[in-house]
């Protein structure tokens, strides 16, 4: 990926905290990289070099400096508008599916050899998959180390090594220190609890619209699956074949949220991490996409109501299509209803019911709903064949939500099964996949919010509106929707 070494130099030695994420500064002469806003003294022009993300960095040579600590900051900028097939990539290894299957299965589910999509990793990124994925394994360790109080073996087996031997060597390599002395070193460490409970930082970029995207769930919560007030959200998951709780809140003045698990340490503590940060879209910028947004007057109201719009995510990508699928032409309450009745019919149930409002089941498998009879539950016949067909094909593994490949190739995959109109897949790859450029033209809500004296717009001139909101036509959605 092309960086222009100038310009990030100025960004750089301005340590305006806006620019992280972007790219990161090594320093040749202490062989450390730093995040921009670092508090140490900037470095000579000469002794900068500048890196796209941190695994660039690594690949390099460099560590991350203990003091502003790069490894620490949100998702790096530098993945968004990447190749199609780079962003599948990353979403993919982000699933730990590198760590298991190698480089020649991941390129084959993408289509391309690994020759290739090495290429277009050096690319974009200027790093190698591997060293992608070595990267997000060792920061996520040093958080755990950071944070918990975990014994090295679980920290270890959570962040997705196989063996202690190669996450010390992966440490060491990474932090020139061993994992104890990362430990006795850190900054605070925060205790994992009893029972199991592990306690975790998710940064964010500011601002953070943590009333708007709690709202948005709140009105959506499934009953007895998740629990949403106004500072936290709730939901029950299975992990590792364990079910367990886990509780998010706004941490005050800080620019992170606090994740609190309660399920046996596993080598899914990564991948919880993950979900969690796409439920609350913790990997986006606000600035660009707010800049580039206002130029829209119709937009600019809600996103001055909303400054640091996220898009709302999900858990779990057929709980969402499932949701959506009861969505279709019901109220939102209507749809929440009929999701609790699933639950309660189809549901696993916790063996004991966490906090208050209680939390008592896991959504149902594909499995239970693919041979139900849904109708028991008051839907219609020809809604309750279609969550069997989604629910058949998911099982079967005709549809698997993480393989489908970009926005276009989604919505083709997704209407080709029975019951699925484009609002319902434009829907499922706004919130499940993460598809920033997402829309839905035949909303009524949108048409009616671009409509004019009274009159909602038409799908045609609200799609030609929305052209110049690409490619974040996703975040408008979610603003005309929240103004609502």
């Amino acid at each position: 990926m092309h960086l222009d070494a100038e310009n990030c130099y100025r960004a750089f030695s301005s340590r305006d905290r806006r620019f992280e994420g972007r790219f990161v500064a090594a320093v040749t002469t202490t062989g450390v990289y730093c995040r921009p806003g670092c508090p140490a003294p900037p470095p000579r022009r000469s002794n900068l070099r500048f890196y796209s993300c941190p695994a660039a960095a690594e690949e390099a040579g460099f560590r991350p400096c203990l003091r502003c600590r790069p490894d620490a900051s949100p998702h790096t900028a530098a993945w968004s508008g990447t190749s199609a097939t780079v962003s599948r990539a990353l979403r993919l290894i982000s699933r730990g599916d590198l760590d298991g299957d190698g480089m020649e299965s991941l390129a084959g589910r993408l289509g391309v050899t690994s020759r290739h999509l090495r290429r277009l990793f050096a690319e974009h990124l200027g790093a190698s998959p591997a060293s992608i994925a070595r990267t997000r394994r060792a920061h996520f360790a040093r958080r755990l180390i950071d944070e918990t109080r975990l014994p090295m073996g679980e920290v270890a087996r959570c962040s997705g090594f196989t063996s202690i031997r190669r996450f010390n060597h992966a440490i060491r390599n990474t932090f020139r220190r061993s994992p104890r002395q990362l430990r006795r070193e850190g900054a605070e460490e925060l205790p994992a609890g009893a029972g199991g409970e592990i306690a975790l930082r998710l940064p964010y970029k500011p601002p953070f619209d943590w009333a708007g995207i709690i709202r948005f769930l709140s009105d959506r919560a499934i009953p007895g699956v998740e629990a949403v007030t106004s500072n936290c959200y709730r939901r029950t998951i299975a992990a590792g074949g364990s079910a367990g709780v886990l509780e998010v809140r706004p941490a005050r003045e800080e620019s992170f949220l606090r994740l609190r698990v309660q399920v046996p340490p596993a080598r899914e503590l990564l991948g919880i991490v993950e979900r969690v940060s796409r439920i609350f879209d913790l990997g986006a910028d606000p600035a660009p996409i707010a800049a580039h947004l206002r130029r829209d007057p119709r937009l600019a109201p809600a996103l001055r109501l909303h400054p640091g719009l996220r898009i709302p995510g999900a858990w779990d990508a057929f709980e969402l299509a499932v949701r959506a699928v009861l969505g279709q032409q019901v109220s939102v309450r209507a749809a929440t209803t009929l999701a609790g009745r699933l639950v309660r019919a189809l549901g696993e149930p916790l063996e004991a019911p966490a906090g208050s409002p209680p939390l008592t089941h896991l959504f149902p498998t594909p499995a239970a709903l693919a041979e139900a009879d849904l109708t028991e539950t008051g839907l219609t016949r020809a809604r309750a064949a279609t969550i069997r067909a989604l629910a058949a094909a998911v099982r079967e593994g005709e549809l698997c939500f993480d393989d489908l490949g970009g926005l276009e190739d989604a919505i083709h995959r997704l209407t080709a099964l029975p019951g699925l109109g484009d609002w319902t897949a434009n829907y499922i790859a706004l919130r499940a996949l993460g598809e920033p450029d997402a829309f839905l033209p035949t909303d009524l809500g949108l048409r009616r919010a671009l409509g004019r004296n009274g009159s909602p717009a038409s799908a045609r001139q609200l799609a030609e509106s929305a052209e110049a909101w690409r490619p974040w036509r996703g975040y408008a959605v979610m603003a005309l929707w929240m103004e609502d």
